[in-house]
């Protein structure tokens, strides 16, 4: 017996699925058994599991890897449930897809690996063995449940590695637009490094590893769905921004409901995504749809990101 549909206030833009669009994009998911190549895997959802799909990937057809696997914590995604271990164990199971997925990458690929505090070091005693690890990016979740004998767990971590020496970083599409404090001037007057606009003063500054300027996806948000871990457009913005150029390939062997995929239509890339819950690679599928129609991403305009709550 299903259960009984989610009872959803009249302003929650979460998106789901009718049973109609459910089998629509079903028939839409590619589930290879054979080899393919890059021509016949772009912009295509697979509905696999990753350990079985990566006999079958062509190599050298990646240029941006995003990782977002699951953190090393017990929680259920939809149908299945994925069970902490220990360190070593976690890394035990990183290592033996990691590593295979390797080949996939051009020379100049990069990649970006999601992970908690739990594994984040875990995770970067690995990717040093085999790739050049070039930074550890810290972002704010802005949300997270408070703890009585603990400090708030409200960030997260991104490693940023590359394959090779001729690798991609955009710095001009990533600079961060922010209102000025203490707007300084030259001895003529004139500003240093900001401009008067008509909601205030503003500069754009270089980006950090540090980001806190991004919103967890909720239920009033276009772009939300009810995948546990999602995270949000403005993220995954950021990172195609900075290291692809457009009509690159973007590879997400974890796509979930499918923000990477969603953000590469929007952003003019090409896309891969591996999901094997069903229900997220059909929601995916929903979620590059509706990109076609509507290209906005929350928090980035005009080739601007702004910070969070600046007011425009």
């Amino acid at each position: 017996m299903n259960a009984p549909a989610k009872v959803r206030a009249p302003r929650n833009r979460t998106i789901t699925l009718s049973p109609e669009e459910r089998e629509s994009y079903r028939a839409r998911l590619l589930r290879p058994r054979v080899p393919l190549d890059a021509g016949e895997l772009e912009d295509r959802v697979i509905l696999e599991d990753l350990f079985r799909i990566i006999p079958f990937l062509p190599e050298n057809f990646v240029d941006l890897l995003f990782i977002d696997p699951p953190y090393n914590l017990t929680k259920t995604y939809h149908s299945s449930t994925f069970r902490g271990r220990d360190d070593e164990a976690y890394g035990e199971w990183f290592e033996s897809w990691f590593v295979p997925l390797l080949p996939v990458l051009k020379p100049n690929a990069s990649i970006y690996v999601c992970c908690d505090w739990r594994c984040s070091g875990v995770i970067h005693s690995i990717l040093e063995r085999y790739v050049q690890v070039r930074n550890r990016i810290t972002w704010e979740r802005e949300k997270g449940r408070g703890a009585a004998r603990n400090w708030k767990n409200c960030s997260e971590d991104i490693w940023y590695c590359v394959s090779g020496d001729d690798f991609t970083f955009n710095l001009n599409e990533v600079k961060l637009k922010k209102r000025v404090i203490a707007p300084y001037t030259d001895r003529g007057g004139n500003p240093r490094d900001w401009r008067e606009e008509s909601k205030g003063r503003f500069r754009l500054t270089h980006p950090s590893n540090l980001w806190n300027d991004l919103t967890i996806p909720f239920w009033s948000m276009p772009e939300n769905t009810d995948h546990p871990t999602q995270k949000p457009e403005k993220l995954l913005a950021r990172v195609l921004l900075a290291s692809s150029q457009e009509g690159d390939l973007i590879f997400d062997p974890f796509l979930g409901s499918g923000t990477s995929a969603a953000a590469a239509r929007k952003l003019n890339r090409r896309f891969v995504g591996i999901e094997r819950e069903e229900e997220y690679a059909c929601l995916a599928l929903k979620r590059i749809d509706m990109s076609e129609r509507d290209k906005s991403i929350q928090g980035y305009r005009d080739g601007i990101f702004y910070e969070r709550n600046c007011g425009l």
